[in-house]
């Protein structure tokens, strides 16, 4: 799970979004305590920071940094002194601009190689380190704050230093953008950050520093309890660990709560809770089930408690394995199967939540990830740090979403929640959408009910208790996705509606809400901003909106694209202007960009080369200009020759539309369309049988993309999908080709009757409009049965909002009007199925020319 979109969750209910974009001025920003710059000072805002730099001052692109940590009872205290410290001596700096934010980028599932910053100093050179590092850790004697596993800790107060870019430099690694520092012979590397200090190779750490990392390294392991031998699990409060006890060789699982780390929303740090769990197992001890508890004590300031390794895997990943309608056929032998292993699975986890409460104690964590099934299915419970005694009841202000009991909950009620939540969840495992729109709950029963045989006492166990006693939702369970005969004029409209209801064209950063990837490559972009909405409602014959096209042209001028990729960068955008007519933008754009273009390595279609030469080709077909073909030519020239040179396939996936090899095989079919040199052909199947070659036969038996050992990916952006998208243009052109023998394997990795989002890269949509494409071509009554399936099926996620209908994006915990992840890429893939649209741009070309002698 990617835990970056928890720090997105705190500023918005409905969308992902920065802290410091949600108000002007916000009620707890810093700057409300702190004096007034002096008149030679700059300030900028950029997302959560609050720069401030002296006129005057010239700083390297890279360089020395110094990072001042604190706790949310210290952090005004610690900021004023050091904004006192920078000012007077013109050093500039900058900070978190409010305390939510502190608490945000601190809490348990927020980035671990962010966590603890709250102040970021720039020395202009090594001796202005020293200095700083001296004086400023005098000033700050005696204040705390969280570790900063980046950074080389100062002496033992909140200072830390780290070497790193300064100015932001951007550089293309695996498809995605990075921030990069010069190497030493000039060139942009990667400027690592993660959560472990680490020295670029070819910097030299200063001699004022040397007893500090000394310090650091100085732990006496050999004294330590236990011998680690695995990580099981990583968090911002601290680690657990499969480890052996050293006096006896005993197998513990092993917790670690850093200090002032892993807040929750109401300040308690991972040690708090942490503490709270040993004295919780302690009260338990004998119940079959729960953890033993062996040892408890604290080593390099970090707290650890040792208890017994409960066998089995988590509850989530049981249903991966079981799930089925997943497979691509479910008879009604397997889903009754199923539900009689279901339902008594469930009556083990509440007879042992029962044993639980007998003891006093309200476990208040209930979910998937907590509860271990292992053989027999005989199930256990872990991770007792949000517990609670029924004499002292704490609410939880952590929980996982969809199973968190509302604050109308009390005592032992906190548990029935979760639990009538799983009895949901283990038929349509769609909780988090619940917290979007509390209404979809009838429906999600319904639609459990009729497809498993529910009886009528099992659905209204989960009703009586989902049930919102407080504001019960007034809005109908059902949309139009659940009409007999949908009039799908009409979902487009509300789809419509719902995006354009949603638009801020005050706010420069983004247009349109989508996934938090537009904080990181912009709002304009074609993936995730403005450009690929903007598309999605004209091509879908939603309409043309000029005062939104003005916002993506400023939009351009104001806050450039970082890279000239076609999702995230440049040529996406510029694909959009040219096609709205506004060509000399369209035409700068370009142009501006071809510098990058050299210089780009990716081959992917979201990032790299192939998308980048696809939309060459368009602009030489919308302007008949040649030119354009001779640009693309280079571009596929120096793909074809990183296509022979590519390495095996690893154990991170990457086959499919967006970053896979299936690009390129695209941008080649697309060159010999345009040249009819057989070559490209070749090339094309080539490709695609590289991305062939990262798949695996799937638990359904389909073919999908290999993701690791033993899970594997049907979606559009990486997976199966992706793949057979550009395999069916392939085999317009060239069917006795044998990769095209892989396509029917493909399309039926597409078919699965439940999809966990409704996306369009990596989910649902994306599935349906596959299908869709493919029995253009090549009709299949199976397959056009599933694409009915799939348009239905759309609703279990389809969220009323601003009078229309809007759908969540990834993770499910917010709401996306994007392409890639959101609403926009929902509306796009529903035209392509039922009007016969493109699903994407360079997809869905009329006939092929006449394939010439090999």
């Amino acid at each position: 799970m990617d835990l970056r979109y928890e720090a997105y969750c705190f500023a918005d209910r409905q969308f992902y979004d920065l802290q410091s974009s949600t108000e002007s001025t916000p009620k707890d920003d810093f700057s409300t305590e702190l004096p007034a710059l002096p008149p030679d000072w700059t300030t900028v805002e950029r997302n959560v920071w609050r720069h401030h730099h002296p006129k005057g001052v010239l700083l390297p692109n890279e360089g020395w940094k110094i990072h001042v940590s604190a706790g949310l009872d210290n952090a005004g205290q610690v900021l004023k002194a050091t904004y006192d410290y920078c000012v007077e001596r013109r050093i500039p700096f900058k900070y978190l601009q409010t305390i939510s934010i502190v608490l945000a980028r601190n809490s348990k599932y927020a980035p671990r190689e962010g966590s603890g910053k709250l102040v970021t100093i720039y020395p202009t050179d090594t001796v202005q380190l020293e200095t700083i590092c001296t004086e400023l850790a005098r000033v700050l004697d005696g204040e705390h704050g969280a570790y900063i596993l980046s950074d080389l800790r100062f002496g033992k107060g909140p200072l830390y230093v780290r070497y790193g870019g300064f100015a932001e430099q951007w550089l293309e690694v695996d498809g995605q953008q990075v921030l990069a520092i010069a190497g030493p012979d000039g060139a942009l590397v990667p400027d690592k950050r993660k959560p472990v200090f680490s020295l670029p190779e070819w910097i030299e750490l200063p001699a004022f520093l040397k007893p500090h990392l000394a310090e650091r390294n100085a732990g006496d392991a050999e004294k330590f309890p236990y011998q680690i031998k695995s990580s099981l699990h990583f968090s911002n409060g601290g680690g657990v660990y499969l480890a052996t006890r050293k006096s006896d060789g005993k197998e513990v699982v092993l917790k670690e709560a850093r200090p002032h780390a892993g807040l929750d929303r109401e300040g308690r740090d991972a040690v708090a809770r942490l503490e709270l769990e040993h004295e919780i197992l302690t009260r338990l001890h004998g119940i079959d089930g729960v953890p033993e508890v062996y040892d408890r004590f604290t080593e390099w300031e970090h707290l650890f408690v040792a208890m017994e390794f409960m066998p089995g895997r988590s509850l989530g990943q049981w249903l991966g394995h079981n799930y089925p309608l997943t497979h691509r056929d479910t008879t009604d032998e397997l889903l009754r199967n199923y539900r009689t292993r279901a339902e008594a699975l469930i009556a083990k986890v509440e007879d042992l939540v029962g044993r639980v409460h007998e003891r006093g104690v309200v476990f208040g964590d209930l979910h998937t990830m907590n509860i271990l099934v292992g053989e027999d299915d005989e199930v256990s419970l872990i991770d007792f740090e949000l517990s609670s005694t029924i004499e002292d009841v704490h609410r939880p202000t952590l929980g996982a979403p969809g199973f968190q009991a509302p604050n109308d909950r009390e005592g032992f009620d906190i548990d029935a929640y979760p639990l009538a939540a799983l009895k949901l969840w283990i038929f349509m495992p769609l909780n988090a959408v619940l917290e979007l729109a509390p209404a979809k709950l009838r429906q999600h029963v319904h639609v459990v009910a009729e497809r498993f045989g529910l009886s009528e006492d099992y659905q209204r166990q989960i009703l009586d208790v989902l049930t919102p006693r407080v504001d019960p939702p007034a809005d109908p369970a059902f949309t139009a996705f659940d009409d007999e005969n949908p009039d799908w004029t009409v979902v487009r409209k509300e789809i419509a509606t719902a995006i354009l209801h949603s638009a801020t064209p005050h706010r420069k950063d983004r247009l349109f809400p989508g996934d938090i990837e537009q904080f990181e490559t912009g709002g304009a972009g074609f993936g995730h901003g403005a450009a690929g909405v903007l598309h999605a409602l004209a091509e879908s014959g939603e309409g043309r909106y000029p005062e939104h096209e003005d916002w993506l042209i400023r939009s351009v001028r104001t806050d450039p694209a970082k890279q000239p990729g076609f999702f995230i960068g440049a040529h996406g955008i510029a694909h959009v202007l040219e096609n709205f007519g506004h060509h000399d933008v369209a035409t700068e754009l370009v142009e501006s960009y071809a510098p990058l273009v050299r210089t780009t390595q990716d081959h992917g279609l979201s990032a790299g080369l192939s998308g980048i030469g696809l939309n060459l080709l368009h602009f030489a077909e919308s302007r008949d200009d040649q030119n354009f073909v001779a640009q693309a030519v280079e571009l596929a020239e120096r793909l074809a020759k990183q296509l022979q040179q590519a390495p095996p396939p690893g154990d991170k996936a990457k086959a499919g539309l967006l970053h896979g090899w299936s690009g390129p095989a695209l941008f080649f079919l697309r060159m010999f369309e345009h040249t009819a040199q057989p070559r490209w052909l070749d090339l094309s199947e080539q490709a695609l049988e590289r991305d062939l070659a990262e798949t695996m036969v799937a638990l359904d038996g389909s073919l999908q993309v290999r993701d690791g050992t033993f899970r594997s990916l049907p979606y559009v952006g990486i997976g199966g999908a992706g793949i057979a998208l550009v395999l069916t243009e392939f085999a317009k052109v060239a069917p006795e080709r044998p990769c095209v023998a892989k396509l029917p394997e493909l399309l039926g990795g597409c078919t699965g009757e439940f999809v966990i989002q409704p996306a369009f890269t990596l989910g649902r949509a994306g599935l349906m409009a596959t299908l869709a494409h493919a029995t253009r071509h090549r009709p299949d009554e199976r397959l056009e049965r599933s694409v009915q399936q799939h348009l239905k099926a759309l609703g279990w996620h389809a969220v009323r909002y601003g009078g229309g209908l809007a759908f969540p994006g990834v993770q499910l915990r917010r709401l996306s009007m994007d392409l890639n992840t959101g609403g926009a890429g929902v509306l796009l893939a529903i035209a392509s199925t039922v009007d016969g649209r493109s699903p994407l741009p360079f997809l869905g070309r009329a006939q092929a020319p006449v394939l010439a002698d090999r």
